[in-house]
């Protein structure tokens, strides 16, 4: 009987050791083909496919979606075209710790019968990714084999009427409708018949929450004999959902991590790292409303954005005070000691702050400095709708070199915005609202932003900061003298 293939997670580009289960794509039992995409998973850059290096029948799905797993480790277990079933062929899910690292040992050499299909810096063969140990191979072959322990605990008769019961709940070709034996054990143990649930799940997933949703209507029962209780303690919530420092329920709790957990470690670096500065001016932008507004008039359909001029604006500043446009590297000498240098670009690539579903994004624009507004326009539209739908490649979210943030769309004035490490400069843009504003002497109602500048003040000082801010400003103010320049 042939042992199945134990495809590990690959390495995901760009240093990145773990990524967030999100939704499987195949079920135990269902025939895959090479190169078929077998899970959706979410790292700390964004949302990816993984395709499976083998085809054969699914044996075993290490993990389910909102897991966290680590580079190296079990994904999913494939029995090869030809050989045994699946329900024959493979162990359960928490199999003796030497198997999988086994499995990880050989990890090269099964990735040689793969398909070649390459995956953000993976391949199978001739590609360079690297399966990485995150964990000491001790503590990882204790915690399997307590799994395992705990696994013998459940008698055959016992795993028959859940498997069977699993069975009856999966759609074929589909996700199963349960795949956690924790949600199945839970369900079997407060009588709820997973087949009446509807999963929330994707694919119609039932997931902890659905079982306990159905859980809780019965608890809540109360026999009509039974008094109420009339002391104040019996009001609070059960031991667990009562935070004891303020003393209030506890409504929920929300893993950080993913995309969040990326920007939490981001902006808490840049902020221990980084002693920032802020500056600010109000514009007055009638100007550049305007111009935008007789363009569009002449040419409704490929009119830019305002958000575009804007950053044609700044790539041009960003020329004129190439110090906001570096990086800050620290470097070891031979001896030991380290040494700070500060890093200049040929170009710019210019971040801009996207609000998704899945956070806070900010995708680049590649040599920014090189299009025209135009082009900066279509760039800026495409990228947001790519980390909106959860499509950005590392290299899209990554390699800025100065970012331009839009907070006006949140109907915001100001900010004092955080650098997005390891950059050194942040531009905010406001809402532009009608001010009063004096004119040549008179008062009048003027189209009125406010810019704000965070900077790194290690690689300039507040001149070059002010210098380069006013530069915009005057821009956005006289935007036709500025565009006929570049």
């Amino acid at each position: 009987m042939s042992e199945p293939k134990v495809f590990l997670l690959p390495d995901l580009g760009e240093g990145l050791t773990e990524a967030e289960l999100v939704n499987w794509l195949v079920a135990v039992g269902d025939e895959i083909r090479v190169d078929q995409p077998i899970a959706e998973v979410e790292t700390a850059k964004s949302m990816v496919e993984v395709p499976s290096p083998y085809a054969g029948t699914v044996a075993v799905l290490h993990g389910e979606p909102g897991q966290t797993l680590d580079v190296g480790k079990p994904l999913i277990s494939v029995t090869p075209v030809g050989a045994a079933s699946a329900e024959q062929a493979v162990a359960p899910a928490a199999a003796p710790s030497a198997a999988a690292d086994a499995a990880a040992e050989v990890y090269r050499e099964e990735e040689k019968a793969g398909s070649g299909n390459v995956l953000i810096g993976y391949g199978t063969p001739g590609g360079h990714g690297v399966a990485r140990r995150t964990r000491p191979r001790k503590a990882a072959a204790a915690e399997s084999a307590g799994a395992s322990a705990v696994a013998t605990e459940v008698s055959a008769a016992e795993k028959a009427a859940d498997d069977l019961l699993l069975m009856r709940t999966r759609v074929p070709g589909k996700l199963g409708a349960v795949i956690s034996p924790l949600v199945r054990r839970m369900a079997k143990d407060h009588g709820v018949d997973l087949g009446e649930l509807q999963g929330s799940g994707a694919s119609g997933l039932i997931m902890r929450r659905d079982v306990e949703a159905a859980i809780k209507p019965s608890a809540l029962e109360r026999p009509a004999a039974e008094p109420a209780a009339t002391t104040p303690a019996a009001a609070v919530p059960a031991t667990g959902d009562t935070d004891a420092r303020t003393g209030l329920g506890i409504t929920g709790r929300t893993p950080v991590r993913g995309v969040r957990k990326a920007v939490a470690a981001n902006m808490t670096r840049s902020r221990s790292e980084i002693p920032e500065a802020t500056v600010w001016v109000d514009v007055d932008a009638t100007a550049l409303v305007e111009m935008r507004a007789a363009l569009k008039k002449a040419d409704p359909h490929h009119t830019p954005g305002l958000l575009a001029f804007i950053a044609r604006f700044v790539t041009a500043g960003l020329k004129k005070f190439p110090e906001l446009n570096t990086r800050i590297v620290t470097t070891e000498d031979t001896a030991g000691g380290a040494s700070q240098e500060i890093v200049a670009f040929d170009g710019v690539n210019l971040g801009f702050a996207a609000q998704t579903d899945r956070g806070l994004m900010v995708p680049s624009v590649r040599n920014a400095d090189k299009l025209s507004a135009r082009e900066l326009d279509a760039e800026i539209r495409r990228l947001t709708a790519v980390a909106r739908d959860g499509k950005a490649t590392p290299a899209e979210l990554g390699g800025g070199t100065f970012t331009l943030n839009n907070y006006g769309v949140f109907g915001v004035d100001g900010s004092a915005a955080i650098i997005n490490h390891p950059e050194v400069g942040i531009l905010g843009v406001g809402r532009i609202i009608d001010k009063p504003w004096v004119v040549n002497g008179e008062l009048a109602v003027r189209k009125v932003t406010e810019l704000t500048l965070t900077f790194d003040h290690r690689v300039c000082d507040g001149g070059t900061a002010g210098g380069f801010l006013r530069y915009v400003a005057d821009a956005i103010e006289n935007p036709g003298g500025v565009l006929a320049d570049l």
